[in-house]
């Protein structure tokens, strides 16, 4: 007879558990770092650091969706990348609408707080897009989640150039830009994951 871990179902399984339980870290990494991020971001009047910490915050939800659907059917796994995807592009949005407001209501933001914040938070994410690496193309569930790691360290590197930018400058304008290109970067992996969440469900009902 042969040995469970020669059967496809066996393999299959032990990769859900290993997936399930990376994801549960990678979700309390993220969560705890919406907190550290908003906070720093509403004391520091930054909204690279808002919108970073929105990112948090998506991403743990994200990661939530993705831990249901770890075992569930490519169609269900496809629905959860589509809800993944309008939780980004509604992130993305908020973003931009924070940019607007201050540049309707002027302040520069603490240099020291967003480069502090920034760099506890790229190591963090540094951290989770090491355990997610050899994960990202599993299926289009884990696929999605690794996009969302990969983003963060994008982000995170655009909120420290953002310090370094209201330091030189003495002026906000470095830190709305990032809040904006943080926010772009939102709507364009929304879309890359609702296309693709889009091509699954057809593949799925075909």
């Amino acid at each position: 007879m042969s040995n469970c871990c020669s059967d496809k179902a066996c393999e299959l399984e032990a990769l859900r558990l290993r997936q399930a339980s990376m994801l549960k870290v990678v979700l309390g990494i993220n969560a705890a770092m919406f907190m550290v991020e908003f906070w720093a971001g509403l004391i520091s009047g930054s909204v690279s650091l808002l919108a970073d910490s929105l990112d948090m915050l998506g991403d743990a939800m994200v990661y939530g969706f993705s831990l249901y659907a770890v075992a569930e059917s490519q169609r269900t796994k496809a629905l959860s990348a589509l809800f993944k995807g309008i939780i980004m592009a509604a992130f993305g949005l908020f973003a931009l609408g924070q940019v607007i407001y201050k540049l309707s209501v002027p302040h520069v933001p603490a240099f020291e707080a967003i480069g502090v914040v920034g760099l506890i938070a790229l190591t963090a994410n540094g951290f989770c897009f090491m355990l997610l690496w050899r994960h990202r193309a599993d299926d289009i569930n884990m696929s999605s989640v690794w996009l969302c790691s990969r983003n963060d360290i994008i982000a995170n590197v655009s909120v420290i150039a953002a310090a370094v930018g209201v330091w030189l400058s003495g002026a906000s304008w470095p830190d709305l830009v990032v809040g904006v290109a943080i926010a772009g970067l939102f709507l364009k992996s929304a879309f890359t994951v609702l296309s693709g969440s889009v091509r699954e469900l057809r593949r799925a009902q075909a």
